[in-house]
């Protein structure tokens, strides 16, 4: 008879972190809201004990706050925070694409090149969840493409902060078109190892991102002084 392997608790920790994250990336948890971990352990199907670890670790990279009293919340910036986090973003972005065009090997470009193929049958299916995250694996391949250890950290950490909003600022069909195009320049500057021409194209699609996001956020800070 066959025996069904269970998955292992480092396994089961780590789907539970990945599926939390997405949600907070998503939107499926709101920004401001509480994580009732019985709720989730429920909705997970999973015990509390991995929920709390997939918090703490989603509090260590910055989706989540830790408020005494208040127990765990889905981050939540204000414009102004917004604002200043994308405008890093751009910096430290542009800064990891004129390094990459200068250091990628061969090896990372034609994985890049796979993984903007892949990306691109996701933007034809308009499967916005399957995009982004090919759309974060390219961004985060780039930046270790510059081959600098700090840069990668810090992009890391600072963009965890604006996670939830890249995403959402897809949602708009013109906006995501651009993106796409973008993205595309940004494949062929760094198979002409233009560095100059990539720091362009990474700042101008992350100020670009930005603005997207505070249209949006304006908005919908409108409709709300509307309603009351």
């Amino acid at each position: 008879m066959a025996i069904t392997e269970q998955p292992s608790t480092q396994n089961l920790h780590e789907a539970t972190f990945q599926k939390l994250r997405s949600l907070l990336v998503e939107g499926k948890i709101a920004p401001g809201s509480k994580l009732n971990e019985r709720e989730l352990a429920e909705s997970l199907n999973v015990s509390r004990t991995p929920i709390r670890e997939a918090i703490r670790r989603l509090a260590a990279d910055g989706l989540v706050e830790l408020i005494a009293n208040r127990g765990a919340i889905a981050l939540q910036l204000s414009l102004e925070d917004v604002i200043h986090t994308f405008d890093v973003i751009a910096d430290l972005e542009g800064f990891s694409g004129e390094l990459a065009a200068s250091n990628i090997s061969d090896a990372a470009l034609s994985e890049l090149e796979a993984l903007q193929y892949e990306m691109m049958a996701s933007y034809a299916r308009r499967d916005l969840s399957s995009y982004y995250k090919l759309n974060l694996r390219i961004h985060h391949l780039i930046n270790q493409a510059a081959n600098n250890p700090v840069l990668s950290h810090l992009f890391s950490q600072v963009n965890a902060r604006i996670e939830a909003l890249r995403f959402r600022s897809n949602q708009d069909g013109v906006k995501w078109e651009k993106a796409v195009e973008e993205h595309q320049e940004m494949l062929d500057a760094l198979k002409a190892r233009d560095s100059k021409r990539m720091r362009k194209i990474m700042i101008a699609h992350v100020q670009n991102k930005r603005d997207v996001v505070v249209q949006l956020l304006k908005a919908e800070a409108d409709a709300v002084e509307i309603i009351k």
